[in-house]
């Protein structure tokens, strides 16, 4: 398995923290989350990382170039101008090889999902993508039907819709994205031409006519440190 480390965000939520650092280098409990992260893709078997960067990138170039990390660790250099997370991929895309699954996984999440259990139940399903979703309270929701097909998305306070199976769709199971996913290599060549865009209005677009599907995690551990109450949060409980 190879991975795709998103790690360019401005962090403007944690601004007493991002004022000087990127987001990827905020410390939990004497590591970094990229380190935390890293650390967690390689132990589930994950051979290569590509991680992009553009908020102080060359700290976390740096970071990354100063310790031996056990397997490669790749830089996709987003400085000149963040892409965003479909840009982000589509930029990143000539480092991966095309026989194995790319998980892609947010620098801000802290999980002890089986990834393992994510590649495998992607693989046997033959989707193109599969998004990792959750039971929790956000504002934004993706919906998927009885099959565990991608049907739409919801924005629970701006009312914006965008449904990909209208048939379905009224009677699918909201639910949250959990910022982790894993897709086929196959995905890099259905790109828009632009170079900024959102991975989210790709797969929309997408399941329209190919399988993308949801792996519900029930794991007992799951954080999202954006925000500053995430984040003391996690620093308690990881202290």
């Amino acid at each position: 398995m190879q991975a795709m480390l998103f790690a360019a965000g401005l962090g403007t939520r944690l601004q007493n923290e991002t004022a000087s650092k990127p987001k990827a280098l905020v410390q939990i409990g004497g590591k970094t989350l990229l380190e935390r992260a890293i650390d967690k893709l390689k132990a589930e078997g994950v051979q290569k990382i590509v991680v992009n960067v553009h908020h102080f990138a060359g700290l976390i170039i740096d970071f990354i170039e100063s310790k031996d990390w056990g397997i490669p660790v790749l830089i996709s250099n987003e400085s000149e101008k963040l892409l965003e997370t479909g840009g982000g991929l589509k930029k990143a895309g000539s480092f991966f090889s095309d026989d194995s699954p790319i998980l892609i996984y947010n620098v801000d999440i802290l999980s002890n999902i089986d990834l393992n259990d994510l590649k495998r139940t992607h693989l046997n399903s033959g989707a193109l993508a599969t998004l990792v979703v959750r039971k929790r309270e956000t504002q934004r929701y993706f919906k998927f039907d009885e099959e565990k097909n991608l049907v739409g998305w919801l924005n629970k306070k701006t009312g914006e819709t965008i449904i990909a199976k209208p048939d379905t769709f009224e009677t699918a199971t909201e639910i949250a994205f959990s910022g982790i996913h894993i897709v086929q290599p196959e995905l890099l060549k259905l790109m828009p031409d632009e170079d900024r865009f959102s991975i989210v209005k790709v797969y929309l677009e997408l399941a329209k006519t190919r399988n993308i599907k949801a792996y519900f995690d029930t794991s007992d551990s799951w954080i999202d440190v954006g925000k500053p109450e995430q984040l003391a949060e996690a620093r308690a409980r990881f202290k």
